[in-house]
């Protein structure tokens, strides 16, 4: 095997055989993929056959593809409607104490964040990026300002 001589020997004189000039004139004799030539070694394939082997990885320009289902959104019940006036209520109490809160500047970008996607308050944006500003972890305050400009494409994108 490794560092060994091989002591079978496959061919009469020792030399490899030369290559069947069929094999060239006719691709079909070959063994196509997923199939082997010896039986004793079968091959099963890592993806699966298709004509484009990027199919699935990469946006499909086929038009006529039906699109993805939406989630079907249930009506909202009285107790949604009960839940969604607490928190409204809460949020209304909570913008005026906020800047009593003993924070750091990134729990405080933390806490504005969260008041902004919760309420869609987009006048909370710019006290968000100061709160962005003032974070000292030049990794976290990058991700801090990704943040703030991923909530205003948000709310230019969502404008009517």
């Amino acid at each position: 095997m490794f560092g060994q001589p091989d002591t079978t020997d496959n061919t009469s004189n020792g030399q490899v055989p030369p290559m069947d000039p069929g094999i060239m004139a006719d691709p079909s004799s070959m063994p196509s993929m997923g199939q082997t030539a010896a039986p004793e070694h079968p091959m099963t394939p890592a993806y699966p056959a298709t004509d484009n082997p990027l199919s699935g990885l990469m946006p499909s320009d086929d038009t006529s593809a039906p699109a993805p289902a939406e989630p079907a959104v249930a009506a909202p019940t009285q107790e949604d409607s009960d839940l969604l006036a607490i928190k409204q209520s809460a949020l209304n109490d909570l913008s005026p104490l906020v800047s009593q809160l003993d924070q750091s500047p990134e729990e405080k970008f933390r806490t504005t964040m969260m008041m902004i996607q919760a309420s869609d308050d987009r006048t909370l944006v710019k006290q968000a990026y100061d709160s962005a500003q003032a974070i000292t972890d030049e990794k976290v305050r990058a991700q801090a300002l990704l943040d703030v400009i991923n909530e205003i494409n948000y709310f230019t994108s969502h404008t009517s």
